[in-house]
């Protein structure tokens, strides 16, 4: 499996290109780049200076992979963007690398699809198979946890974690954590109830869904506030893997998790 380069194509001869690569017309890859075995780098793409990409990666039309921070206080220190394998990034997504006030790098994880126009900004996190749909606007510092779904033209705050398994719903502004397992809308966005169907395709068990519904029964239906309710579940509640990772996300909250919404439920 031979590397293809167009002949239109600049590809640094510093840049290190796996077996298979396909690089199409009028790409751009700079000096400190690694691109891994079979990636598809499409045309008008440029790939800048510190990325990591994986195996497998489709990258499409106009995409902008790895360049610098939009943070004032960079001063072009060497910083990353990681890419996992088998992940698609659409046309036009803008990726930016990390600076060093946190990871030093930004990432996206394997077997996810950002749709064209999205942005991830200065070190974030994304998991993995984690779908991100068109124009997304992710601010620095986001974490986005495995198989999580963020609707279109979204824009999330700065500092913002997303819970996994979680589904946001489209054309809102997410500027608190959202928790594991849930559906997320409205405005402003808010608890809706639990990802049953999303869940369900996953393997979740009937138990397990039982129990994070009887969960967030307590945290959002009940007139406990978060610590209250947090403190309730852990008496009541057999503490599940499930029910350990909802508790960890909320201790680790530094902006607070979302409310619900007056109709919400935590089931179908």
């Amino acid at each position: 499996m031979s590397t293809q380069i167009h002949s239109t194509a600049i590809v640094s001869g510093k840049a290190e290109l796996a077996d298979g690569v396909i690089v199409d017309p009028y790409a751009i890859i700079e000096d400190d780049v690694i691109i891994g075995e079979g990636t598809y780098i499409g045309p008008h793409t440029l790939i800048a200076n510190g990325a990591r990409i994986g195996k497998n990666c489709k990258i499409h039309n106009g995409a902008v992979v790895s360049t610098a921070p939009q943070d004032l206080s960079y001063k072009n220190e060497r910083t990353f963007f990681e890419l996992g394998d088998n992940s698609t990034i659409r046309e036009f997504c803008t990726l930016n690398r990390g600076t060093t006030k946190q990871h030093f790098k930004s990432s996206v994880g394997s077997n996810c699809l950002l749709m064209a126009y999205v942005h991830v900004a200065h070190d974030c996190v994304v998991g993995n198979n984690v779908i991100i749909a068109n124009s997304v606007q992710m601010a620095g510092h986001i974490t986005i946890q495995d198989f999580a779904i963020i609707g279109g033209l979204t824009a999330i705050h700065q500092f913002v974690n997303i819970g996994a398994h979680t589904m946001v719903g489209g054309h809102f502004r997410v500027p608190k954590d959202i928790p594991p397992f849930i559906i997320a809308g409205g405005w402003p966005v808010s608890f809706e109830r639990l990802n049953i169907i999303g869940l369900r395709r996953r393997g979740f068990t009937k138990e397990a869904l039982d129990a994070l519904n009887d969960a967030y029964r307590i945290l959002y239906l009940s007139k406990l506030n978060v610590s209250q309710g947090v403190e309730q579940i852990k008496a009541t509640m057999t503490v599940t893997p499930e029910i350990q990772t909802v508790l960890d996300f909320i201790a680790a909250s530094k902006r607070g998790i979302i409310t619900a919404r007056r109709h919400a439920s935590s089931g179908e």
